[in-house]
């Protein structure tokens, strides 16, 4: 009896030693979702400095 939980101990500490490895983990980068903005976003800005400047010359 003595001598089955001496081995059982033993099983129990070998087991837990290999329970790992000693390789680096592997740490995937989170991936980046960027929303596209519209082509128009760019153009408000102009064509508003354009009717103003059109209305100013008109009077």
């Amino acid at each position: 009896m003595k001598n089955l939980v001496v081995a059982a101990a033993f099983v129990a500490a070998a087991s837990s030693a290999q329970a790992g490895s000693m390789a680096d983990p592997i740490i995937e980068a989170p991936v980046i979702v960027e929303e596209a903005s519209s082509s128009s976003g760019g153009m408000v800005l102009p064509l508003l400095l354009l009717v103003v400047v059109a209305a100013a010359v008109a009077n």
